[in-house]
């Protein structure tokens, strides 16, 4: 796949006779979104869309989205996928900072209207909004707008499109995707074709995935566990996607019955949520022969409660992040239960892990360092960041992850810690310094700390510490709590907030997040 596109990868795959997807009651054959996916290119081609062109794509699990995200794909456009949880803030700054020309939308869910927003906020440099359906076409956002049936409307013209995608090159990027950093700015990770298919098809061959795999399309298409880990894992392996809009454990309890899922991939909260659904033994969950979580080690009770309740699929832990383009870690197919939850896995294909300590130099087993990687999967840096990009992406190929391990002899790393300050609340990333940096406009916050603790659905959680202006009256839990969510995607809200006179400072005056630490461990 190292020599492919992943417009190339959809058109050899498209050659299969088979369903890759199943949308509700409708299947989509390989050959159908094959077709699909060039009337949307050739929909682009017409708005003049070019290589290299960034275009934001904004919706939930499905064919329409798949559809926009391969049609870019095979012209040599790059997607800037972006959460339906986003709000004003978030979707304004990395559409700007990525120079997005063309937004792909959802018109609205029962939360926000998309529509109204791109309508109001007349996004610079944004000249074209594409709405799926009819939710938000003419309603001014854009004196071009359409719907998705539209663009799609007209057959592509074969020339044009023939010409954009041999101009396309694996080493293309493909994906703008958007991380927190540690500085409180989101981080534009570029994934390239062949770094996603190399992560892709790592996995299909560690887990020795094949045509009749159904896998289970939940995780949102936005993030590395759904576009690599899902939807490119069965296109390379010729595999079939059971599509969710989103997540909910009954209907993802009922798809996996009704679709006969044989491979579950999620990460640990949405195993605890099935699990304890109240209808759980209503349900045949006798198909799926393996199961995979991600996002956060897997505590060994929980890890035997999947086990119980998908009886005959072993369990195999996955490690990845948006910088590794999905998977580059998982627990070997022979590891026993003990082993898959005290270590993350080995190293996945061709890929390579080392450990280092604070001086760069590779530490021997045994010893705690930071995790790089390096191989086919890793991204090609932060889009227009270099200064970001340097500290990450090192010489040679290395990818540093900021994940504190330690290596075995034989090649299991264990997870030691995190480097930098995030946490994964329900298999999401949260950087406490965005959330610090929104809380700081608040009127009555002077100063706020936060770090994520235990949880035992969600895995972490956020517990923010806020010190009150002098001249205000102390905030409460639930103005703080209303004031995160009107301005941050919903997984980053706090769960915890402790309104407290002073925070502990390190001699230079920093806020002492270790301390803070140390003093809710003492606690609890």
């Amino acid at each position: 796949m190292g020599s492919m596109t992943v417009g190339a990868a959809l058109e050899d795959a498209a050659k299969r006779d088979k369903a890759f997807l199943y949308d509700g009651d409708d299947t989509v054959t390989y050959g159908e979104f094959d077709e699909l996916t060039d009337r949307v290119a050739g929909g682009l081609l017409a708005r003049g869309v070019r290589r290299g062109d960034r275009i934001g794509l904004l919706g939930l699990n499905t064919p329409q989205w798949l559809a926009a995200f391969f049609g870019a794909a095979r012209i040599g456009a790059v997607v800037v996928p972006l959460n339906v949880r986003y709000r004003e803030r978030e979707l304004s700054h990395m559409l700007g900072q990525s120079g997005a020309r063309v937004v792909i939308s959802i018109g609205s869910t029962p939360d926000f209207d998309f529509a109204a927003f791109f309508e109001e906020s007349r996004l610079e440099g944004v000249n074209d909004y594409v709405f799926f359906g009819d939710g938000g076409a003419g309603r001014g956002a854009s004196d071009s707008s359409r719907s998705f049936d539209e663009l799609t409307a007209t057959p592509a013209d074969p020339v044009a499109l023939a010409e954009a995608r041999l101009a396309v090159d694996p080493a293309d990027p493909l994906v703008i995707l958007y991380t927190s950093g540690t500085t409180g700015r989101p981080k534009g990770a570029m994934l390239t074709h062949r770094g996603i298919l190399a992560s892709a098809s790592a996995q299909a061959d560690h887990l020795a995935m094949d045509d009749g795999d159904v896998l289970l399309g939940h995780l949102p298409f936005n993030h590395v566990g759904g576009i690599t880990c899902t939807i490119m894992a069965a296109l390379v392996s010729g595999g079939s996607v059971a599509l969710l809009p989103a997540f909910g454990p009954d209907a993802a309890l009922r798809a996996i019955e009704r679709h006969r899922v044989t491979f579950l991939g999620a990460v640990p909260t949405m195993y605890v949520l099935m699990l304890g659904h109240k209808d759980f033994a209503d349900h045949d969950v006798s198909s799926v022969r393996l199961c995979t979580a991600g996002g956060s080690n897997v505590e060994p009770a929980l890890a035997e409660a999947i086990r119980r309740g998908f009886p005959g699929a072993p369990l195999y832990g996955l490690y990845g992040l948006s910088e590794s383009s999905g998977a580059c870690v998982l627990s070997r197919v022979d590891d026993d239960p003990e082993t898959v939850s005290r270590t993350l896995g080995v190293m996945i294909g061709d890929f390579e892990a080392r450990v280092t300590g604070p001086d760069g130099g590779v530490l021997p087993p045994g010893e705690i360092g930071e995790l790089q990687i390096r191989g086919g999967c890793v991204a090609a840096g932060y889009w227009e960041m270099p200064k970001e990009t340097a500290e990450v992406f090192l010489p040679d190929g290395w990818l540093a992850t900021g994940d504190m391990v330690t290596m075995e002899p034989d090649g299991h790393l264990v997870l030691r810690g995190r480097k930098k300050e995030m946490y994964i609340q329900g298999g999401f990333n949260v950087y406490p310094v965005e959330i610090e940096n929104v809380l700081a406009t608040h009127p009555k916050v002077a100063m706020a700390a936060g770090i994520g603790v235990p949880d035992a659905v969600l895995g972490e959680v956020g517990r923010f510490y806020v010190v009150p202006r002098p001249d205000a009256a102390p905030p409460t839990a639930a103005e703080l709590t209303d004031y995160c969510r009107g301005r941050l995607a919903d997984y980053k809200v706090p769960r915890q907030f402790v309104v407290t006179a002073e925070v502990p400072l390190t001699p230079v005056g920093k806020i002492h997040k270790a301390l803070l630490k140390e003093r809710y461990e003492a606690d609890h």
